[in-house]
């Protein structure tokens, strides 16, 4: 059927894992290390700086609960790697969404992947998203994962490099046998049909192995990257191109190094739990390993089967070896963190949504940005809500995500959605400690140990951080 491309949807879910790169047939994959602003280094014949030397083998229970004595931010060029779940989506309009059956819809993929529609319909998707949104507020970021040699490959690296985010490559481990396909970048096909519905296809959908099944351990470039950074970011899409071992292996490679590491089991969480005993084993090791796990509240349900937010949140910390914040999406709702001694809740900005898409993304960089800067758990929250409501104002995710401007903008209205029933909750857990709520004024709690804050307390706080990064930002454009 003839498919035709138009402007990317207004209404989108969440997008789905990515697919993988490829080097041209009888051509040996070259590792790649992307350096912005520098260019390209073919071979991966430079490396970030020396580093301690990249561990092997799992960390000793004393290590999981307390970083190595000295391994602290120093010498840290990187503010936040993110691991894998590197793709490019390409939105097209089509009569009809793909069939349900796998065979189908796998012939239906292949046919809109043997042309590729014009380039202004494509767009850096997965943890690009997240990168995008860190950059803009002054952290400094790379790309851990596999992008490869084709025109999405060159694609996605030059929109990366634009936005001065560094991509290390994961062609070391690379497997002769392994059909040339494997090593293409992932795409996602994000497929819109004149309802409005939409549907996505990844060749990541069609194996049970992962996509990257010729990586089998953790390059040495992508430890000592890790060890260059002082958060690495995991989410669940990593196990759609990467074997369990790899991510868990990534994990211990970071607590080694004293990088804190962020999780969000996301969609997959649910599947993982009831996947592959090594599947089992990792989803375990990422929850229990995790300095901070960021979850919706229905991802926080179907982890532990306790349907209030905070208590699902206080349940993970218990189980935690090393966990300091739970962090619950609660939507349009707002967001909670919750830690050993005390729990915020913080209401959503009232907006104009447009578009979801990228708004979990988003909303996590902000969260990087409050635990690098040590900010109150409160004034993190505030952040990570304009930030993700920032991208909802826009049309798709990747380079729309959250811009200053609007970012600032939604601060100095701080125009919060107070409708949230937060007693409720905060009442139904009967675990509850010091209590933190961000309201429009400061009131009398309705428990012995509720405070409100009022918003112009806290982004009064705020506004001088983001400010500052946004003149840096002007002026060394």
């Amino acid at each position: 059927m003839a498919l035709q491309t138009l402007n990317p949807p207004r209404h989108s879910a969440a997008v789905s894992p990515t697919p993988a790169p490829v080097p041209r047939r009888g051509h040996t994959p070259q590792r790649l290390l992307h350096l912005p602003p520098r260019r390209r280094l073919a071979g991966g014949a430079a490396r970030p700086r020396a580093v301690a030397a990249a561990v092997s083998g799992p960390v000793n229970e004393a290590r999981r609960r307390d970083p190595p004595r000295g391994a602290g931010d120093g010498g840290k060029e990187t503010d936040l790697a993110t691991l894998g779940n590197l793709c490019v989506d390409v939105v097209l309009s089509v009569p009809q969404l793909p069939p349900a059956p796998p065979e189908e819809r796998k012939a239906y993929m292949d046919r809109l992947a043997a042309s590729p529609p014009d380039q202004k319909f494509w767009e850096a998707g997965g943890n690009c998203n997240l990168a995008f949104a860190a950059a803009r507020l002054g952290l400094r970021c790379s790309t851990l994962g596999h992008v490869g040699e084709e025109i999405y490959g060159k694609f996605l690296l030059d929109v990366l490099q634009a936005e001065g985010i560094s991509v290390v490559g994961m062609l070391e481990n690379t497997d002769a046998t392994a059909c040339r396909q494997a090593y293409e970048t992932l795409l996602c096909w994000v497929l819109v049909d004149p309802f409005q519905k939409h549907g996505f296809c990844s060749r990541a959908d069609f194996s049970e192995e992962p996509a990257f099944s010729w990586i089998r351990k953790l390059p040495a470039d992508i430890k000592i990257a890790i060890h260059h950074s002082k958060i690495l970011f995991c989410n669940g899409y990593a196990f759609d191109e990467f074997f369990p071992d790899v991510i868990a292996s990534s994990i211990d490679c970071a607590i080694d190094a004293g990088t804190a590491v962020f999780f969000d089991p996301g969609p997959r969480g649910k599947s993982l739990l009831n996947g592959t005993l090594d599947e089992q084993r990792a989803l375990e090791h990422a929850l229990r390993l995790s300095d901070v796990l960021l979850l919706t509240s229905d991802e926080a349900e179907s982890l532990t089967n306790v349907e209030n937010p905070i208590e699902a949140g206080q349940e993970l910390l218990k189980r935690g070896i090393r966990t300091k914040q739970v962090v619950i999406k609660m939507g349009s709702k707002g967001s909670i963190m919750i830690t050993k001694n005390a729990v915020s809740c913080t209401p959503s900005f009232k907006i104009n949504v447009v578009d979801t898409v990228g708004c979990g993304d988003s909303f996590t960089a902000a969260i990087a940005f409050g635990f690098l800067h040590d900010l109150p758990a409160v004034n993190t929250l505030t952040l990570a809500n304009a930030v993700g409501a920032a991208t909802a104002t826009g049309c798709g995710a990747g380079r729309n995500v959250a811009h200053l401007d609007k970012v600032l903008q939604l601060l100095r209205e701080a125009n919060l959605n107070e409708d949230t029933a937060w007693g409720e909750l905060i009442e139904g857990s009967s675990l509850c400690p010091e209590v933190t709520v961000l309201s429009r004024t400061a009131v009398n709690g309705f428990r012995e140990h509720l405070v409100h804050v009022p918003v112009g307390d806290v982004v009064s706080d705020i506004l001088p951080m983001i400010e500052a990064v946004s003149q840096r930002s002007t002026v060394q454009s």
